[in-house]
């Protein structure tokens, strides 16, 4: 009963927010700023952010956008641009800080240990048989602070302070009721605890059992093949699939072992890169491409014949030269995983059992997998769907391991609050595509870097608001932001559930800028392909337009 109550909750829990802000919540509420064809704008209701083609652009005597003066302007016209900005900035700081707050809550449990023992205040102490500890509050608050997933729903408090001293209550309701949609979280929890299943994880072992098999089965043969066949994967079942598989099998097979820092900081930056630019194959499954495709027109064939043919080469240039530089690490691991390093063999854990799955179990699953990600913008569907996958979870429990839906709700709420704060970065984001659109290359570049402090598909719909932005600007933004995906974990929609899987085997917890060093080698090697591999415009007829696009451009 209390797994169906559970289930309950999650649906209430995930079905609520999307359905209210799809029907307005129970009543017609007019919006504030309607609907825009012509400038492809949708309905917003709040007074707040100020859309960007109401914001004052500033030109120089050339006509083109004076950067500065442009966002001196937006200041000035709306001083919450600022404010909220700022916020994000702190939240984006108070990532590097998590290990040190996870450090004073470790502390302050200690103490607390110490103090309930003296008091006697433990279970052990208590008369009732299923008495439980004393909790610390301030241990759990500490904890709570050094949560990376939580960080940015946290600062969403300043948020909503800020919205409601600049414009009310009302305002902030309908900006996160109406205006922000959290399908896409949503789809990620769920997309997240199902390819996490042990049916599913065990379909995608013996996929990439047979690339295995090319090196004899080797370690390092695993690492090579998870590393590549997961992030192309991602192309068919979704990016945040694919990581979760990835980051569950790399966990099993190579983190589990502990492996020296380099080598574990190395294979999540190079994860979280090729993840990243592992979905262009295809033109429905990376977060950043969705967010254009159907503006742009692009379909699978220019998706692969402009990205994917060169993310694989990238993937692949990227893995090789990764297992010459740690070849020695991984000679280590297979040692310290057959027990020869420490002369040990160690019981195998009930969730680590290699007991077969039937095939029609395995199926079934593969199936739920599926229908999710082909319902991926319904969410009554896919939360539906849910709901009877758990009941077969239920019901086939031998050939199971627990679901659990702590990872997979804190990165629900991670990405939920990224969305809340990223509404309101268009008034400078937007400026800066503008301004480079006449330079493709350092606009690549811009994206790239942009994408590692905002959301790499926030950047890509900006450039897709765009007027006038042309076809190699389009391509640039596009690259720039799928390359820079792997530099931080709020880049790419994925890397919160690489981070939820994997964080508890880094000492500490993952630090940012070790993650940006990792991740810093793989994405040079996708920038360089994506900017020098040639198109292959013979594959598609969406090439280059050979008349010249609109020269003036200016911001929505």
């Amino acid at each position: 009963m209390s797994g169906l109550l559970r289930s309950l909750i999650l649906f209430v829990f995930l079905f609520l927010p999307t359905s209210l802000s799809a029907a307005g919540g129970g009543h017609e509420v007019e919006p504030y700023y309607p609907e825009n064809k012509e400038l492809h704008q949708k309905a917003q209701y709040s007074q707040f952010p100020i859309p960007t083609y109401k914001l004052p652009s500033e030109k120089n005597a050339d006509g083109s956008l004076n950067l500065g003066a442009t966002l001196g302007a937006r200041i000035k016209a709306d001083p919450f641009n600022l404010v909220a900005s700022l916020i994000f900035l702190l939240a984006i700081c108070h990532t590097f800080m998590a290990g040190w707050f996870n450090k004073m809550a470790h502390e302050a449990e200690v103490e607390h240990h110490k103090k309930i023992h003296k008091l006697g205040l433990t279970a052990a102490a208590k008369p009732q048989p299923d008495a439980q500890d004393d909790v610390s509050f301030k241990a759990t608050i500490l904890h709570f602070f050094g949560e990376v997933e939580a960080i940015f729903g946290i600062w969403i408090i300043a948020l909503a302070a800020a919205a409601i001293g600049f414009y009310d209550w009302e305002a902030f309701k309908l900006y996160v009721g109406h205006d922000r949609e959290f399908v896409e979280p949503a789809f990620v929890v769920i997309i997240m605890a199902i390819a996490a299943s042990r049916p599913v994880l065990r379909f995608a072992e013996i996929l990439m059992a047979y690339a295995a098999k090319l090196g004899h089965g080797s370690p390092a043969a695993w690492w090579l093949s998870v590393m590549t066949v997961a992030p192309i994967l991602g192309s068919f079942i979704t990016e945040p699939a694919a990581m979760t598989i990835g980051a569950l099998l790399l966990a099993k097979k190579f983190y589990k072992h502990k492996p020296n820092a380099v080598f574990a900081y190395a294979t999540l930056g190079l994860l979280f890169v090729n993840v990243s630019v592992g979905g262009t194959l295809t033109h429905f499954a990376a977060p950043p491409v969705l967010m254009v495709a159907g503006t742009w027109d692009w379909d699978m064939a220019f998706m692969f014949s402009h990205f994917g043919y060169k993310a694989v080469i990238a993937i692949f240039i990227a893995n090789v030269l990764f297992y010459f530089k740690f070849r020695g690490e991984l000679t280590r691991l297979a040692d310290s995983a057959d027990g020869v390093e420490d002369g040990i063999q160690h019981p195998i854990a009930w969730h680590e059992r290699e007991d077969p799955i039937p095939a029609w179990v395995i199926s079934v699953h593969v199936f739920f997998l599926a229908w999710t990600v082909v319902n991926v913008h319904d969410p009554i569907l896919f939360i539906g769907g849910f709901l009877f996958f758990l009941a077969f979870v239920a019901a086939t429990r031998h050939h199971q391991n627990a679901i659990s839906m702590k990872g997979p709700l804190l990165v629900g709420f991670f990405l939920g609050a990224l969305i809340i704060h990223g509404g309101c970065q268009a008034w400078w984001i937007d400026p800066i595509i503008v301004s480079l659109n006449d330079s493709p290359n350092l606009l690549r570049l811009g994206a790239t870097i942009l994408t590692a402090f905002n959301d790499n598909a926030a950047i890509t719909y900006l450039a897709s608001q765009v007027s006038g932005i042309g076809f190699d600007a389009k391509h640039a933004v596009v690259a720039g932001a799928v390359v820079g995906g792997g530099l931080t974990v709020i880049a790419n929609a994925p890397n919160p559930a690489g981070q939820s899987i994997l964080s508890k085997h880094f000492v500490g917890g993952i630090s940012p800028l070790k993650l940006a060093a990792g991740a810093l080698v793989p994405t040079v090697i996708c920038y360089l392909c994506m900017t020098f591999l040639p198109n292959l415009d013979s594959l598609t007829s969406k090439s280059k337009p050979t008349t010249p696009e609109v020269e003036h451009v200016e911001s929505h």
